[in-house]
């Protein structure tokens, strides 16, 4: 065993005190091996590759163990169990998502608080109300989840999916929707959407069940089939994928179900889109884009004129409209032209929604479908709605509204009109009033302009002495928009600091935005992050002995990088389910898609050296003082396999100098994030923010 002294400071309030209570952490003892890989003529040394064996007992053991040692140093922060209550009792809120009409019912769900899962429900025409599904009776424990939910046109029939312990493979359960009948099962279904051709059958993508572990088996040919109603799954027909190799394939309907919109791509950015008019047998698949170097959608069809939204020759979008018999880009004309905003649409009530996205915030305008403004929506305030979507008939539609303070609202709204009103607003026991959130700028390493949100109790006193938590992303075009969270209320409430920045590598600002942050531009995104952390210093809010950085998934790289890159600027690391081996990322599972972001180590030499250059596991050295860490993951992630959470823990643990904790801890029957219980998400929320705050020596309210 490793032994480590781990000195721990409690404070009273937000001070510090001479009060020291060491503990030592024994580390399980976490075997090497001599394995070993070469890039070019280069030897890299991967000696605990053997916990990538997800099946092995001996991983399993390693597992259990290091739970052992992170939970045994949890107990024993006397504010946990507070914390972990609080968000509990803050949690326990009833939640209603807003309504959907399908063939005589009108489905919602709804949460009572503290259901491990919502509650789908439905109401008839008279008001009835019943249970439709309920996923809590799916598993013991809550942590088998409803994935999708998709009826036919006449809302007669319904397929469902399950995902358990937060897996990305699931099944789907095709059923009698008026009697709730199940009528049949797919197994192994993975990436997938569910797209109703009447009530003949459905289409849905998948991959062969591979060889090996479910889990961590590379998976990279998507194929799209056709499943008939009453016969078996191994009969289905296959509609795309056959003849072109392809990671990720996507089909959908638009509403009249004349034509059939299949995407193919090989990374999660750039994709082909292909065309079929169902309206005659046999039709052929029309090529629309040839490529895979733009993104384009299908938003909706007018008879034979197809809507589109594309980034092709428009890194901010725009919508364009094209006959769908000729739907090459050569014939594509604006309708919605590109502004220096970027722009996604949905469809609703006869109308198109443009929603822009000004400095990470909503701005809405409301179109009719020859591209004529009818109104710029007035929104609640400044944040991020979503919503406005339904279909063609639909004389109300939803949208929801939040931001850091504001717990997410539902408001209905008259597509003739434009009038909002409140539809359902959670009673949540968090007064807003008391804080404020605000966006900064500040300039990274290279002069780049970054946008930053900051929220924190308006009566903070901005001393550099408060616990701050720096939360960012920076990858595959995503945008992180704000939004309310119990966590983060919790945070807040114990005089905390939350930061998000706005990092390149996002989609905040469109696809140049975006490259800014990839493969040998990739240091871009670290350097907008480290940045972040320099602004809160030298403006006070905070200091390092202070702030905890914190990301998930590409995040978690993110928060790897960083630590290891500038050890001394933080006091707490959380990296989630993070992607920490940038040398082998892309053996596992789904991994290889995300070469367009990322580049690979066998794409060139230079690609290689840039990779180890920056990967958390190769980057960590013997000797320095690393900021105390609690990484986070599952066992079920398929996403981003546990690996290499292991993998990294474990060369920490060997390497640390200082006297911070390093550890890991594990979730069982939990994946990359989607689908998990509720009182798993308590429960991690209060390790995570108890151990943040017992490492920085302060004491919660």
């Amino acid at each position: 065993m490793k032994n480590t002294l781990v000195t721990l400071t409690m404070a009273c309030g937000l001070s510090m005190t001479a009060q020291m209570n060491p503990i030592k952490i024994q580390y399980p003892q976490t075997r090497k091996d001599a394995t070993t890989d070469n890039y070019f003529n280069t030897a890299v040394p991967d000696p605990y590759r053997w916990l990538e064996d997800d099946r092995s007992a001996e991983t399993a053991a390693w597992v259990k163990a290091e739970n052992e040692v992170t939970f045994n140093y949890l107990d024993k922060i006397p504010f946990r169990e507070a914390i972990r209550a609080r968000l509990e009792k803050l949690w326990n809120y009833e939640r209603i998502s807003a309504p959907t009409k399908e063939g005589n019912y009108t489905y919602y769900s709804k949460n009572n608080g503290l259901q491990n899962q919502s509650v789908v429900y439905r109401k008839d025409k008279n008001g009835k109300e019943e249970v439709f599904l309920d996923p809590n009776t799916f598993s013991k424990d809550g942590t088998t989840s409803l994935a999708k939910l998709d009826f036919n046109k006449n809302g007669d029939l319904a397929a469902y999916m399950i995902s358990e312990g937060g897996s990305d493979w699931g099944k789907v359960i095709l059923m009698d929707a008026v009697t709730k009948k199940p009528l049949e099962t797919l197994e192994n279904i993975k990436f997938s959407g569910l797209a109703w051709k009447g009530s003949e059958g459905l289409y849905y993508s998948t991959y062969e069940k591979p060889e090996g572990s479910l889990l961590s088996a590379k998976t990279d040919e998507h194929k799209l089939y056709f499943h008939k109603m009453g016969t078996a799954q191994k009969s289905d027909k296959v509609i795309f994928g056959d003849s072109q190799k392809r990671r990720y394939i996507g089909a959908s309907l638009t509403e009249d179900e004349r034509y059939l919109v299949i995407s193919a791509a090989n990374s999660t950015s750039g994709g082909e889109l292909f065309i079929q008019d169902l309206s005659k047998p046999n039709n052929p698949i029309i090529t629309a884009v040839d490529n895979l170097e733009s993104n384009s959608h299908v938003i909706d069809n007018d008879g034979t004129t197809l809507y589109i939204l594309t980034d092709y020759k428009a890194p901010n979008n725009r919508l364009v409209t094209v006959d769908a018999a000729n739907p090459q880009q050569a014939n594509w004309k604006d309708i919605i032209a590109e502004t220096d905003n970027v722009l996604t649409v949905n469809k609703g009530g006869g109308y198109l929604f443009a929603a822009y996205m000004k400095d990470a915030v909503s701005a809405i305008k409301q179109y009719d479908y020859k591209g004529t403004l009818v109104r710029d929506i007035e929104l609640p305030g400044l944040g991020t709605a979503a919503g406005f979507s339904g279909k063609k008939d639909d004389k109300t539609l939803y949208y929801s509204f939040t931001n850091y303070v504001t717990p997410g609202t539902i408001y209905s709204y008259d597509v003739k009109s434009g009038k909002s009103a409140v539809y359902e607003k959670p009673k949540v026991d968090f007064n807003s009033d008391n804080y404020i959130s605000k966006q900064v700028f500040y300039n990274s390493k290279d002069g780049t302009k970054i946008p930053m949100i900051i929220t924190y109790r308006k009566d903070l006193k901005l001393d550099g002495k408060n616990p701050t938590i720096l939360y960012g992303y920076g990858g595959f075009n995503q945008s992180v928009t704000p939004a309310f969270s119990i966590g983060n209320a919790v945070w807040l409430e114990n005089g905390g600091i939350y930061a998000v920045a706005n990092l390149r590598g996002g989609g905040e600002y469109g696809k140049k935005w975006h490259d800014a942050g990839i493969k040998m531009h990739k240091q871009n995104v670290f350097d907008d992050f480290i940045a972040a952390a320099e602004y809160l210093n030298a403006n006070k809010y905070t200091s390092p002995d202070y702030i905890a950085i914190r990301g998930g998934s590409n995040g978690g790289l993110l928060v790897g990088a960083a630590m290891t890159q500038r050890p001394e600027l933080f006091k707490v690391a959380l990296p989630a389910v993070g992607v920490m081996d940038m040398l082998r990322y892309h053996t596992f599972t789904a991994g290889a898609g995300w070469g367009y972001d990322y580049g690979t180590a066998e794409d060139s030499k230079e690609m290689f050296e840039y990779l180890r250059g920056y990967s958390p596991v190769h980057s960590i050295k013997k000797g320095v003082k690393y900021p105390a860490t609690l990484v986070t993951t599952g066992d079920h992630d398929d996403r981003v396999v546990p690996a290499h959470s292991f993998k990294f823990a474990a060369t920490l643990q060997e390497n640390q100098a200082g006297p911070a904790p390093v550890l890991i801890r594990i979730d069982v029957n939990a994946g990359h994030g989607a689908g998990k219980s509720v009182k798993q998400s308590i429960n991690e929320l209060a390790d995570i923010q108890s151990f943040t705050l017992y490492n920085m020596g302060v004491t919660p309210k």
